[in-house]
C-alpha cells in the first residue's frame, strides 16, 4: 500500500512504531492470561529412595493444563492472553449497550425536541457509546485512555486546529474546482444577521460530535487493538472500509460517495500515524463537514440539512457534480484526496504513533 511504502522512511527510535506482539511486561498484551500450569511434586517414594516393586506409583496431581479445554475460551484466549479480536469485540458490545440505553432514555424526549436539537442530542449520545467503552477498555488495559488517540494535553491544541485549517481549505479547492467546471454555482445568501452565527456555531458543535464518534470509533481504540493483532496499515485498511461503508445508510449515498468516504477515512488513519494522536483529524473532519453543509450548502454524503448560508446548486453530470451526493461523490473529490497525502506526507514524514509505547518498552529494558 502507498502508506506503507511511505513509512518506510528512517525515523527516530522515539518515534518508531512498536512491532506487535508487545513485550511481556505489557499489560495490556496479558490481560486474561490463564495461570501457568503447578508444577508436580516429587512423590514420597521417590523422595525416600524407594524403588521396585514395593515403591508407591506416583501420582500427578490434576492440573489446569490437564483440564478439557473450552473452543469458546480458545476462540478469546491464546498464550499470552486474550486475543486482539475478543477485546475490540468487547469494546464494541459495551457501545451498543451504552447506546441502547441512551436511546430508551431520549425517547420520552423527542416530543420536546425540535429536530435541531434531537439531531445534536443523537449525535452526542453517538459520540458518547463510543468514547465511554475507550475509558472503560483504558482500565481494563491498564493503561492511559490518551493512548487510543485523545491525549487531553493536546486537547483543542495546534494540531486540532491545522487539521481545521487543512479541511477548509481542501474542501474551498475541491468547490472551486467545481466552480471552474460550471458545475457549482454559489448563489444568493439565505440567513441574515445573528442567524448567521447562530447556525454557523450549530454546525460546528454538530460536526465536532460527529468528528469525535466517527474518528474514535473507527481510528480510535479500535485502531489501535486491531493493530497489535495484524498491525497498523491492514488495519486502517480493514477499519476505512467499514467507514465507507456505514454511510450506505445515509439518503442519497452513492458508490462513489461510498468509496470517497473510505479513502478519506483512509487518509485521516495517516494523519493519526504521523501526528501521533487524532486531533488533527477531528479537526479536519468537522470542518470539512461544516464547510459542506453550511458554507457552501451542498449535499454532505447525500443529506441537506436546513440553515444552511447560502442557496447553492450544483449542474452537470453526476461523475462530475456527485449528483444526490454532493462534492464527495464528484470524481474530483480522489484528485484533491490524492493531494492531499503527498502533501500531508511531505509536512509530517515522521511516524510518531504508538511512540508511548516505544518509550515505555525501552524503559523497562
Amino acid at each position: 500500500m502507498f502508506g506503507t511504502m511511505m513509512d518506510n522512511k528512517p525515523s527516530s527510535p522515539s518515534s518508531a512504531e512498536p512491532k506487535p506482539p508487545e513485550t511481556a511486561d505489557d499489560k495490556s498484551v496479558v490481560w486474561g492470561r490463564a495461570p501457568s500450569p503447578v508444577q508436580a511434586e516429587p512423590s514420597s517414594a521417590v523422595a525416600s529412595g524407594q524403588t521396585g516393586a514395593g515403591a508407591a506409583t506416583p501420582v500427578t496431581p490434576t492440573t489446569p493444563g490437564a483440564r478439557r479445554k473450552s473452543p469458546l475460551r480458545d476462540f478469546f484466549v491464546g498464550p499470552d492472553g486474550i486475543y486482539a479480536l475478543p477485546r475490540w469485540l468487547i469494546y464494541l458490545a459495551i457501545g451498543f449497550v451504552i447506546f441502547q440505553m441512551e436511546v430508551w432514555l431520549l425517547a420520552s424526549l423527542r416530543p420536546r425536541l425540535t429536530d435541531l436539537s434531537w439531531r445534536i442530542m443523537i449525535e452526542l449520545s453517538m459520540m458518547l457509546a463510543a468514547i465511554l467503552p475507550g475509558f472503560v477498555m483504558a482500565r481494563i488495559e491498564d493503561r492511559p485512555f490518551g493512548d487510543f488517540g485523545l491525549p487531553a494535553r493536546r486537547a483543542f491544541g495546534r494540531n486540532f486546529w491545522v487539521g481545521t485549517l487543512w479541511g477548509i481549505v481542501s474542501l474551498s479547492i475541491l468547490m472551486l474546482g467545481l466552480r471552474a467546471t460550471g458545475a457549482f454555482e454559489f448563489g444568493a445568501l439565505e440567513l441574515r444577521g445573528a442567524s448567521i452565527w447562530k447556525f454557523a456555531l450549530y454546525y460546528a458543535v454538530l460536526f465536532l460530535l460527529t468528528a469525535f464518534f466517527e474518528d474514535f470509533l473507527m481510528r480510535g481504540y479500535s485502531q489501535w487493538v486491531l493493530s497489535r493483532g495484524m498491525n497498523f496499515w491492514p488495519a486502517a485498511a480493514l477499519l476505512s472500509f467499514a467507514f465507507g461503508y456505514i454511510h450506505a445508510g445515509n439518503p442519497g449515498e452513492a458508490k462513489t460517495g461510498l468509496v470517497a468516504a473510505g479513502l478519506i477515512g483512509f487518509f485521516l488513519c495517516l494523519t493519526l500515524r504521523r501526528t501521533g494522536d487524532l486531533w488533527w483529524a477531528v479537526g479536519f473532519h468537522m470542518a470539512w463537514d461544516w464547510g459542506e453543509s453550511f458554507l457552501y450548502s451542498v449535499p454532505d454524503s447525500g443529506q441537506v440539512l436546513p440553515g444552511h448560508l447560502i442557496s447553492s446548486s450544483l449542474h452537470g453530470p453526476d461523475w462530475l457534480t456527485g449528483g444526490s451526493v454532493g462534492p464527495e461523490g464528484s470524481y474530483l473529490v480522489f484528485v484533491v484526496i490524492g493531494a492531499l497525502w503527498v502533501l500531508f506526507d511531505r509536512a509530517y514524514p515522521e511516524v510518531k504513533y504508538g511512540a508511548n509505547d516505544v518509550t515505555r518498552t525501552l524503559s523497562s529494558s
